[in-house]
């Protein structure tokens, strides 16, 4: 539905989107992944018409989206900020596009009602914005974005303003509407939980460039760079060769094993990646495994993270294991894991 080719963006020296190219469904919900800077919010600016990239082309259902303007895109935009009318009512605030088109009034009062009830905010079309909680604010504002009925919904950071649990009911409260509406969403977002339990596929961005686009558990089980690896949740890193076998040769830890995701030359710059609840703890007298010590233990209720020191490794290994840890601070133990549930990669990407 959505081609994205080739867009660049310079600001004087400063590369912001650096030859971007992106292909987007019907119907997807899409996530534009990455650290302030890295180009997102620069790419969204382009697909609403705010900003005019130096090169390249979009086109949405095969027509020329940049030559439009932004007033005649068929897409809404829903602001980090909401951006609601302080002065107007919920309904009003959700019915001003309708009434900018000019559409007649019952038309308005019957789509505004339905979107309301959509969003779970029928009994509150009289109350202004800020007789709202956060949580209802952003209904309010999406309610405003998709009683148009764009083909495309941009939004920027949509979460950030709510609290942990408010935030966390919003992310299912988005897919719901997503998947109810019908319309595809594109979400820039820094955090990767959001992106990982909302979009169907992610995109992530560093310095202006597109580093891997997958669907979460791929791109979280089969991170394909440095990058990503290290950007995307939490991950144990480890420098060695490639060995052309199942294993990195790892000059302070000898083989440790690992599944390559690309074929590099033997003796190659490599890097193996593996997933805190992937690396297993055993006593210290196992016959498997690389010598540590434990030096601390964090609960966090389901799950127990238990930070271990490793001779010969600046960075402690974060392990992950489901409920309370019986193991304690200072304990003596043996670190290892299965080679399907490591990857290597080229040190180099």
């Amino acid at each position: 539905m959505l081609k994205i080719d080739g867009i660049s963006r310079r600001f004087g020296s400063v590369t912001a989107l650096d030859d971007v190219s992106l292909r987007i469904e019907q119907g997807e919900f899409f996530a534009l992944l990455g650290p302030s800077g890295c180009g997102k919010t620069t790419l969204l600016r382009i697909l609403a018409g705010f900003e005019t990239p130096d090169s390249g082309t979009v086109t949405l259902d095969g027509e020329d989206l940049l030559g439009k303007q932004p007033n005649r895109r068929p897409i809404s935009l829903m602001f980090q900020s909401y951006a609601l009318f302080p002065h107007m009512t919920v309904a009003k605030n959700v019915a001003y596009g309708l009434e900018r088109e000019k559409l007649p009034r019952q038309e308005i009062k019957k789509r505004v009602g339905e979107v309301l009830e959509t969003v779970g905010l029928s009994a509150h079309g009289g109350r202004k914005p800020a007789q709202l909680s956060g949580g209802q604010r952003q209904r309010v504002a999406l309610a405003r974005s998709i009683v148009k009925r764009p083909r495309l919904l941009l939004l920027d950071e949509p979460l950030s303003a709510l609290d942990k649990k408010v935030r966390a009911d919003m992310q299912l409260e988005l897919k719901r509407l997503q998947n109810e509406v019908g319309i595809t969403f594109v979400v820039v977002t820094h955090d990767q939980e959001e992106a990982m339990s909302l979009a169907d596929r992610i995109a992530v961005f560093d310095s202006g460039s597109v580093r891997q686009v997958d669907e979460p558990i791929s791109l979280y089980e089969r991170p394909r760079s440095p990058f990503v690896a290290d950007f995307v949740g939490a991950n144990n890193l480890f420098h060695g060769a490639a060995t052309g076998l199942d294993a990195l040769q790892s000059d302070e830890f000898g083989m440790l094993p690992g599944t390559p995701l690309t074929e590099l030359g033997a003796g190659a710059k490599a890097l193996l990646a593996v997933r805190p609840e992937k690396v297993e703890l055993a006593d210290d007298n196992a016959v498997r495994g690389f010598k540590g010590s434990v030096l601390d233990v964090s609960f966090y209720g389901g799950v127990s993270h238990i930070s271990v020191d490793v001779p010969g490794r600046a960075k402690p290994v974060l392990v992950a294991v489901q409920g309370a840890s019986t193991v304690r601070q200072g304990a003596k133990v043996k670190l290892r894991w299965e080679a399907k549930d490591a990857v290597i990669m080229a040190a180099d990407q």
